[in-house]
């Protein structure tokens, strides 16, 4: 019985947000109605909610698929908050031995919510714990050791696992078919984006024009998280050169000094298409050799530039590496590169796209 206590007593798991996120968490909504943009999502989470609390059951277990920044953590926090129950919050990377998860599974309350974050990095041993957990509601454990073994099944309170992560491809089959509910959340447009900076900025109470905020939105990259920190930053510069109000002039200043244009492209992101056009003719280059070439780790290459370049039309992935668009040379004011690469290529197609050509706009076709 001592096992079993251990696991009771052990647990890497926080009950709500870090202290490192607590200024994150002043901006984050906790209900629903509150949460802006990914309307399909929310009406059907809100159907989903009200249903099981009708059944006074637990709801299905959730997954979230998107890039970072996008409100997976948020929406979790939500969903908990609209369930009335307690969350407990964690990453895969935290979860080691099999005794880390038993130890929150056998600490769940009746419907309440489990979050995993990054959950594509979960051990498979862990895995396998997880799907007895989630169909059956209970855990399998090993009592004592050698010759004298034996396994307990130990029931566990129904909860609801809510998993969350950016590489929707490195989670496994069998994990995914065990998620009822699936939510790709995409990045953001303009106007849903000015609707999230309007209420952020009410709540930090920095007075912002309705110029700047549109301003704002733009170079967000599609992204909450990157548009609250936007905010803050603008809000300092706003401080210290103007009247403490956020006007289009404050915002042309701020962007200029952090490197941002109003396409929400950063230095490196523009690092990144010059080095595949300057180093590599434009493609195609592998992830692991750009990584090395720009100086950035592969999953911050990954899972944070390439969505966005991807997303904008300046890059693209391909079975034989990254390549560049017609787009990215106007961007960079390459066009007489990309004519030049283009005489050497021998013909009207641009270098490594392997027969993608461009029509009079500069738009690429097969």
């Amino acid at each position: 019985m001592e096992d079993i206590d251990y696991l009771q007593s052990t647990s890497v798991v926080a009950t709500g947000y870090q202290d490192a996120d607590a200024q994150e968490n002043i901006l984050r909504p906790k209900l629903l109605s509150d949460f802006q943009g990914q309307k399909k999502i929310k009406e059907n989470l809100g159907v989903f909610i009200k249903a099981a609390r009708e059944r006074g059951e637990a709801l299905d277990h959730v997954f979230l698929i998107g890039p970072p920044g996008l409100g997976k953590t948020t929406l979790a926090s939500i969903v908990a908050n609209e369930m009335g129950s307690e969350i407990r919050m964690t990453s895969a990377p935290a979860l080691d031995k099999p005794k880390d998860l038993a130890g929150i599974l056998t600490n769940v309350t009746e419907n309440s919510v489990f979050f995993i974050d990054e959950i594509h990095r979960l051990k498979p041993a862990l895995e396998e714990m997880l799907y007895i957990a989630m169909e059956d509601f209970e855990i399998d454990w090993v009592i004592g050791q050698g010759p004298s073994a034996r396994t307990m099944r130990i029931p566990i309170p129904h909860f609801t696992l809510i998993g969350a992560t950016t590489k929707a491809g490195m989670v496994s089959s069998p994990l995914q078919t065990r998620f009822g509910i699936n939510c790709r959340i995409e990045f953001y447009n303009e106007e849903e984006l000015g609707q999230i900076i309007k209420r952020s900025a009410s709540l930090i109470n920095v007075p912002i024009d309705d110029e700047a905020i549109g301003l704002l939105a733009k170079c967000s990259r599609g992204t909450p998280r990157i548009a609250n920190r936007l905010l803050r930053r603008f809000r300092d510069f706003a401080e210290v050169i103007a009247d403490g109000t956020i006007t289009a002039d404050v915002v042309h200043r701020s962007i200029k000094n952090l490197g941002i244009d109003l396409n929400g492209l950063e230095d490196q992101d523009r690092n990144i298409l010059r080095t595949i056009i300057e180093f590599y003719g434009g493609g195609p280059v592998g992830a692991d050799t750009l990584s090395i070439s720009v100086g950035e780790a592969i999953e911050s290459l990954e899972d944070f530039y390439e969505p966005y370049l991807i997303q904008k039309g300046y890059l693209k992935r391909t079975p034989r590496g990254r390549m560049v668009t017609a787009k990215a040379y106007e961007l960079l004011g390459l066009q007489d590169r990309m004519e030049a690469q283009m005489r050497a290529n021998g013909s009207s197609f641009l270098p490594g796209f392997g027969g993608v050509g461009q029509d009079s706009q500069g738009t690429l076709f097969d």
